[in-house]
């Protein structure tokens, strides 16, 4: 055999096998009720919503100055105790009911420095009537209801399909409202 023959045969046995090529994992569909991207709340950056898809969602239309705003902190309880199993939480400051007021800077220190919130935060839009954002829009035409209030809850299971939703009285701790939490985070 001759010796670059040789050299080249030597090479090839001693070079390490390329991993046979496998097909990229598909990514979870996103369902329509997720198809919105919303300006983060801390810093304005666009989020696809559609990185929650396959996710139990919680989403809370909130605000800073409402009778139900220590409701935060039994939310971010909740994200706390569920994150781990696949529930997110996800807050939108509304001003709907003129009890939000502030920036979208102000709205993310109060959050943080009171209540200890990190559950995804978006910025503050409407969640009702003719201006509501896109997702309230879909969430009222499921469900037949709007919010009425601040910190109104819909539920969204793994599929995208809005399962319940509480109006504000419901605190985030409910039997009821933990229940249907859970037996979304059973279903796969």
């Amino acid at each position: 055999m001759a010796p670059m023959l040789r050299s080249l045969l030597l090479l090839a046995l001693a070079w390490p096998a390329a991993a046979p090529a496998q097909a990229p994992a598909a990514p979870a569909a996103c369902p329509a009720v997720l198809q919105h991207t919303f300006a983060r709340l801390q810093d304005e950056k666009p989020q696809p919503l559609c990185q929650y898809a396959g996710r139990v969602l919680l989403v809370v239309n909130t605000a800073s100055f409402c009778g139900f705003t220590h409701q935060y902190q039994g939310l971010e309880a909740l994200h706390a105790r569920y994150r781990d199993r696949g529930l997110v939480v996800l807050g939108f400051p509304s001003n709907d009911f003129a009890q939000e007021k502030g920036s979208n800077k102000e709205i993310a220190e109060f959050c943080e420095n009171t209540f200890g919130v990190r559950f995804p935060m978006f910025g503050k839009s409407a969640v009702r009537g003719a201006d509501a954002n896109p997702l309230f829009r879909q969430l009222a035409a499921q469900t037949g209801q709007a919010p009425t209030w601040n910190f109104h809850k819909y539920l969204i299971g793994r599929d995208g399909r809005v399962v319940a939703h509480w109006g504000s009285r419901t605190a985030p701790d409910n039997a009821q409202l933990l229940q249907a939490v859970e037996k979304q985070l059973a279903a796969r």
